[in-house]
């Protein structure tokens, strides 16, 4: 294993917070650029888990994704103010920022682009 990948979703997990996200979202009160990314209205897009799949299988890139309220302490200081983001955790349990909040909304929601994004990025991370 090369690394994990981890994206950090701008909205609380459990009911409580994904109803709330996604009434938020309805109205306009609540935006996150990777769930825009990872998402369709109600499940996570085949073409995004095909990314992951592709991740692991090809360059050892095992992709977690986690909600506010899910992130563990050293993932709370990596991506505190700056979620959504997706940051890189090395094998030593090291994290540092891959994606932050401007380069997710710059994909609008577009999988592949996220793909192409992240492919030319490993190579200055690993």
């Amino acid at each position: 294993m090369r690394g994990t990948l981890i994206g950090v979703y701008k909205a609380d997990g459990g009911v409580a917070g994904e109803l709330s996200y996604f009434f938020g979202h309805l109205i306009g009160t609540r935006s996150c650029s990777l769930c825009d990314i990872s998402h369709s209205l109600v499940s996570k897009k085949s073409s995004f888990k095909e990314l992951e799949r592709h991740l692991l299988e090809e360059h050892g890139i095992l992709v977690r994704m986690i909600h506010l309220n899910e992130r563990n302490e050293r993932e709370q200081k990596a991506s505190e103010g700056r979620e959504p983001c997706m940051l890189l955790e090395y094998p030593d349990q090291s994290i540092s920022m891959f994606l932050d909040s401007t380069d997710l909304t710059a994909l609008s929601g577009s999988v592949s682009s996220l793909k192409k994004l992240v492919l030319s990025r490993l190579d200055l991370y690993l």
